[in-house]
């Protein structure tokens, strides 16, 4: 097939387009390298045309013959500033839009997604009492006094982390989970519109080679190594134990590029995965492997926390191994210790 991968010198679009080529699959790519991202200077990779999402002329060049998009481009990063709304708005949101709309025009009726965890704000939880709950907001004297963990909303007793599937509610905690959830929600409407396919993959941790080390698209095992690499000790926040799911960037290429082959199949509309490694680690687990893979300090616990944060989240990866054919093959342990000596990307 052709596909059209936007975003396509990032992070993860480097690894689909490789997976996607070495699959058989015609790749062209566009980015609009937003300097934040790849630094002021950056130069077009062979294969990538420069350009923004949000132009219709571009799309209409492009799209006439291809058989699906893959669409990554995206601005990503905490979004926990009032300020940032307006950015993600016009870039996640609108650009996702004028995409759909150049996809109608051209009548290319499938399309792959990136979507993110993040769409589920915090995590589920079982109560002894009460069953599965949605977690009460987490109090400011539980938290000043260390206890991190929420409780149930209905009696006020602890409730144990479980995973989350596909179908629980949307509860964005930041303007970036807010842009996620409108792209998931313009392409179920185009679908409609359209009688056409999409699959959103939500995108769990990403790490491995190439991440980006120093710009606001760093995730925490960047930072982690990056301290580790100037010899100070990971600054890891609450009390390191909150739960999360580390998928290898390899991994999440392959997802891509099954739901690439898959997307065409089926009914009209739209079919969301989590894409995970099936795992859990916490924050504090992935600071001290780094730091003893790296021969470097220990993590300092900080017990400090931010309204914004999430305490646990993790995700089954049922559907998509039952539906996908797509299973994790990298593990956190042996994958965050290929990260102490991988390359990254630097502005």
């Amino acid at each position: 097939m052709k596909v059209l991968l936007t975003g396509a010198a990032g992070f993860i679009g480097r690894h689909i387009a490789e997976a996607a080529a070495d699959a058989g699959h015609e790749v062209v790519g566009v980015d609009m390298l937003l300097p934040q991202a790849h630094g002021e200077s950056s130069t077009t990779p062979d294969g990538v045309v420069r350009g923004d999402v949000r132009d219709p002329d571009l799309l209409d060049r492009l799209l006439p013959t291809v058989d699906v998009v893959c669409h990554q481009a995206a601005t990503v990063g905490n979004g926990v500033d009032a300020q940032d709304l307006p950015g993600y708005a016009a870039h996640n949101d609108l650009g996702t839009a004028t995409l759909l709309a150049a996809m109608a025009r051209a009548g290319t009726k499938r399309l792959v997604l990136a979507s993110s965890v993040v769409v589920y704000g915090e995590g589920r939880y079982t109560c002894p009492r009460d069953g599965d709950v949605p977690p009460a907001p987490r109090r400011e004297s539980d938290l000043a006094r260390g206890l991190f963990d929420p409780r149930c909303p209905r009696c006020g007793d602890d409730v144990e982390p479980r995973l989350v599937d596909e179908d629980a509610p949307f509860a964005p905690r930041s303007g970036y989970a807010a842009s996620k959830i409108a792209q998931e929600h313009y392409a179920a409407s185009w679908c409609t519109l359209e009688s056409a396919r999409a699959i959103a993959l939500r995108y769990h941790n990403a790490y491995g080679p190439g991440m980006p080390a120093d710009t606001p698209y760093s995730g925490v095992a960047a930072i982690f190594r990056s301290a580790l690499e100037h010899g100070e000790p990971p600054q890891v926040l609450e009390d390191g134990e909150q739960r999360r799911d580390f998928v290898h960037v390899t991994d999440i290429a392959r997802a891509n590029l099954a739901a690439i082959e898959a997307v065409g199949s089926g009914p009209a509309g739209l079919r969301a995965y989590n894409v995970c490694s099936g795992c859990t680690f916490t924050i504090g687990d992935m600071a001290r492997r780094l730091a003893a893979v790296m021969g470097g300090p220990e993590p300092v616990v900080t017990g400090e926390h931010r309204a914004f944060d999430v305490r646990h989240v993790t995700a089954s990866p049922e559907a998509a191994r039952a539906e996908l054919g797509f299973e994790a093959a990298v593990g956190p342990h042996e994958g965050i210790a290929e990260l102490a000596t991988a390359p990254l990307r630097h502005r």
